[in-house]
């Protein structure tokens, strides 16, 4: 993550990371300039620069240290066996995916256009799918040996919890994780 900074050091880049994130949440990337960003953080524009040589290191450093999925301990403490519902809905309420809603609209909106991000947002993808299809094979473990319907479960669950945002914005309803669970594993 870089050097650790202390006092106002940090809190100037911290301001400059929460202003770029609000920026770029509510009007991207490329529609909001440097100056933007400083004056929305309240520092000098040359600051932004001492931090962020460029801007497109701003977004980088959002995306790295402002996204991320907490590494699963060796037994999922989600799985419940015999219960793959159950086992879904309590990944879903441990959700090990750390970015807030504004993070995640930068992941969707810069995506197609910032490898970085691309490339952030398919990693997250990855964890969550490998967690998932995990807390699947201890809940059923009768059903190893049938991995195609366990990746679809595990794929889709995964992108359910990356995409809820996304998709509440688009439908203006929130997903009821419990009921996408119970709908997933009825294909078990």
């Amino acid at each position: 993550m870089g050097v650790r900074r202390t006092g106002a050091a940090a809190d100037s880049r911290t301001r400059i990371l929460d202003a770029a994130e609000a920026l770029f949440a509510d009007r991207g990337y490329e529609a909001s300039s440097t100056a933007r960003i400083a004056s929305r953080a309240q520092v000098p524009k040359g600051l932004v620069f001492h931090y962020f040589p460029q801007k497109i290191d701003v977004l980088v450093a959002l995306v790295d240290e402002r996204t991320f999925v907490e590494d699963p301990a060796d037994e999922p403490a989600e799985a419940v066996p015999g219960d793959p519902a159950r086992t879904l809905s309590r990944l879903a309420g441990r959700l090990p995916l750390h970015a807030s809603p504004a993070m995640r609209r930068i992941l969707f909106r810069e995506a197609d256009t910032h490898r970085s991000v691309r490339d952030r947002l398919g990693h997250l993808n990855r964890v969550l799918f490998l967690r998932a299809r995990r807390a699947l094979e201890i809940a059923l473990p009768g059903a190893r040996g049938d991995q195609a319907r366990l990746e679809a479960a595990a794929g889709t669950f995964a992108a359910v919890l990356i995409y809820q945002e996304n998709l509440a914005g688009l439908t203006g309803q929130h997903l009821d994780p419990e009921a996408v669970a119970d709908l997933i594993t009825r294909a078990f």
